[in-house]
C-alpha cells in the first residue's frame, strides 16, 4: 500500500470510535461475553442428542442391562431427548452465531501475536467466522433431517435415525472440536475481550484496576 494511501486510511475514524465511552476494558458493553457462554449450548445440546440417538439405535443391545438394573427406559425416549435436544440446538445457535459475530465486530486482538497453527488474529477470526455459518447451517440441516425421519421417514420404525444421520453427527462434532479451537485461540493467545489481557497490553496496573 502507497504512503498515500496508508495516511488516507489511518485518516479515516472507525465507527467503534463513536461508542468506546460505552465499552468495557474487555471492548463489549457488559462484563461477560456472551458468545463464549452460548457456544456451551450448541454443542452441548448438539453432542446430547447425537448421544441420545445412538442409545436408541443401539437399545436392542443395551435392553437387558437396563433391565438388569430396572431402569425404566424406552427406545422411544432416547430418540425423544434426542430430537429435543437437537431442536434446542439449532434454534440457540442462531443467537450464537449473532452473539459471535456482534461481538467479533468490536474486537481488539493483541497486536504482534500468531497462534500455535501460524495465523495472525484476523485470519483467525475470519476462518471462525465463516466456519460458524458452515456449522450452523449443518445444524438447521441435521433438524431438518431428523424430523424427517422423526415424522415420516422412519415414523414406524423403532430405530428413528440411520446409520448415515448418525455418522454425519459424529462428523459435526468433531468439526466442532476444530471450529471451538479457533475460538478458544482468540481469548487465550489474541486477547479477545479478555480484560486482564486487554487492560496489561493498555500498560495498566492489574492490582490497581481491578477488584
Amino acid at each position: 500500500m502507497s504512503p498515500r494511501f496508508s495516511e488516507l486510511f489511518t485518516t479515516i475514524s472507525s465507527p467503534i470510535n463513536e461508542i468506546v465511552d460505552q465499552l468495557g476494558a474487555n471492548d463489549l458493553p457488559y462484563i461477560v461475553p456472551v458468545h463464549p457462554n452460548l457456544v456451551h449450548f450448541t454443542i452441548g445440546l448438539f453432542a446430547i442428542g447425537i448421544a441420545f440417538d445412538f442409545a436408541g439405535a443401539f437399545y436392542p443391545l443395551e435392553k437387558r442391562v437396563f433391565r438388569y438394573l430396572a431402569l425404566p427406559v424406552t427406545r422411544v425416549g432416547f430418540h425423544d431427548v434426542g430430537w429435543y435436544n437437537l431442536l434446542a440446538c439449532s434454534l440457540i445457535s442462531f443467537f450464537t452465531v449473532g452473539a459471535g459475530f456482534y461481538e467479533m465486530l468490536l474486537a481488539v486482538p493483541l497486536p504482534g501475536v500468531r497462534s500455535v497453527i501460524g495465523q495472525n488474529a484476523i485470519d483467525t477470526m475470519l476462518w471462525h467466522a465463516v466456519g460458524g455459518v458452515a456449522l450452523l447451517l449443518m445444524i438447521v440441516a441435521m433438524t431438518i433431517w431428523r424430523g424427517y425421519q422423526r415424522f415420516v421417514w422412519r415414523k414406524d420404525y423403532g430405530r428413528q435415525v440411520s446409520w448415515l444421520y448418525l455418522a454425519c453427527g459424529s462428523l459435526i462434532l468433531v468439526l466442532m472440536g476444530v471450529h471451538g479451537s479457533l475460538g478458544a485461540w482468540l481469548a487465550s493467545e489474541f486477547g479477545v475481550h479478555i480484560t486482564a489481557d486487554q487492560l496489561l497490553a493498555a500498560g495498566a496496573d492489574l492490582r490497581e484496576v481491578l477488584p
